[in-house]
């Protein structure tokens, strides 16, 4: 089992929902972490949070859908953590409409945001990774890019994409000891998915937490280099 103290984990959208989950069960691991999101109060308040567990964390604010504010705060970001071990492309947006009635521009902004700005985060910090010859990229999907449903083809699309490419890209950095996997998370009492009308505050023990997903990634992250976690689905046992 690997031993992740003293890591340093970028995790985008890491202010709320299962991107903050993720960051509180590194920093309990001893983890130094970097957040990024689009509400500096929001990732302040975290911040705090993972201070408590003795970590180093920081914060960046930015829109992973601009690739010229990737590129600055990406360098900025791992040269104040002190490098980068762990990526984990949490950052996404929802939106439900059927194809017809669904604005062009929320539709491509749906694609513009978990599609691209999950391909501009990952090349921005690949480099980082490659040049110490080892790393773990953690995308995150959905079951909605397993299957398409009414009203979802924007989100489906998006995530559709995310697990083409993260395959692919395992593929080629594999050779570069980089771990590269592809989770494709079902509904989780998060922040988006109490926004969107699919999930309730407050749910009963049956229905999938922040922290399972959390642990998740912790179990595929404390695997040994040797072996690689390709891609995992999280179900809830309520059917």
């Amino acid at each position: 089992m690997s031993d992740l103290k003293h890591k340093k984990a970028i995790i985008t959208g890491g202010s709320r929902g299962l991107g903050k989950a993720t960051a509180i069960a590194f920093a309990k691991q001893g983890i130094d972490v970097a957040i990024t999101g689009k509400n500096e109060e929001t990732l302040k308040k975290t911040i705090a949070e993972l201070e408590a567990f003795g970590v180093k964390a920081i914060y960046s604010v930015f829109d992973v859908g601009n690739y010229e504010e990737v590129k600055t705060n990406i360098k900025n970001t791992v040269e104040v953590l002190g490098g980068v071990d762990i990526l984990v492309n949490n950052a996404g947006i929802g939106g439900f409409g059927t194809f017809s009635e669904m604005p062009v521009e929320q539709w491509t902004q749906i694609i513009q945001t978990n599609l691209m700005g999950m391909y501009y985060v990952t090349k921005e910090v690949l480099p980082f990774l490659i040049a110490k010859n080892e790393g773990d990229i953690i995308n995150v999907s959905s079951t909605a890019g397993l299957g398409g449903n009414a009203s979802t083809s924007a989100y489906s699309a998006s995530k559709f994409a995310v697990i083409g490419m993260s395959e692919s890209l395992m593929k080629e950095v594999r050779k570069n000891n980089i771990r590269v996997v592809t989770l494709t998370p079902s509904t989780i009492e998060s922040d988006m998915s109490i926004e969107a009308g699919i999930a309730k505050k407050g749910s009963d023990d049956s229905v999938l937490q922040p922290d399972d997903f959390a642990q998740l990634i912790l179990a595929g992250l404390k695997l040994p280099r040797r072996a690689l976690l390709k891609s995992a689905s999280l179900w809830s046992t309520n059917p």
